[in-house]
């Protein structure tokens, strides 16, 4: 009987079944302005957090942006600028921690942002590829104010599976550079 059941069972080919990914839910978006007593303020998403920048060589006004439920998170760093020579360091440094990433990047593209209203301007680095952040940012008014922000997700770097991630949050930056105001 066993042997009958075999054989009438089996006339199909077993196909495996590929592996899948969970499916990632985001929270709708909805903002609300950053209530830190700070030198700056922007809008930041519902669903994060501030915290203060612990880290050892952490500079007054350093911030995280905390995001626990995609496990990752902004870091703030804030300059003031007091030379001309110390806004090209803070231009020249930006562009050179973004592309530290480049031996493990796809590519790094460059988007500028201006808003000659509140006379402030910046460059978005979006880092495609398994690099460690998979975007990088400043903001300045070029006079007083300095902020350089970066993106970190505490999983290991594999692009295709993090990209509905990255793309959550690059969203949150480029809220975060157009709603930035410096006091």
């Amino acid at each position: 009987m066993l042997i009958c059941s075999l054989i009438v069972s089996c006339k199909e080919k077993y196909t495996p079944k590929p592996y899948g990914f969970f499916r990632i839910e985001f929270p709708p978006k909805s903002y609300h302005l950053l209530e830190e007593n700070l030198p700056y303020s922007f809008q930041i998403a519902d669903n994060a957090t501030i915290e203060p920048d612990k880290t050892y060589d952490a500079e007054p006004y350093w911030v995280n942006i905390v995001y626990k439920d995609c496990n990752a998170k902004i870091n703030i760093s804030y300059k003031q600028i007091i030379a001309d020579t110390s806004l090209e360091n803070y231009l020249a440094d930006s562009h050179r921690l973004a592309y530290a990433h480049i031996t493990k990047a796809d590519a790094i593209q460059e988007k500028g942002f201006e808003n000659r209203k509140k006379g402030i301007f910046g460059v978005l680095y979006q880092i495609t590829g398994d690099a460690a952040s998979p975007a990088q940012f400043f903001v300045t008014d070029s006079i007083h104010n300095f902020i350089r922000g970066s993106l970190y997700i505490h999983q290991i770097p594999a692009a295709d599976s993090l990209a509905p991630v990255i793309e959550y949050l690059k969203k949150d930056i480029v809220v975060l550079m157009e709603t930035i105001e410096f006091q």
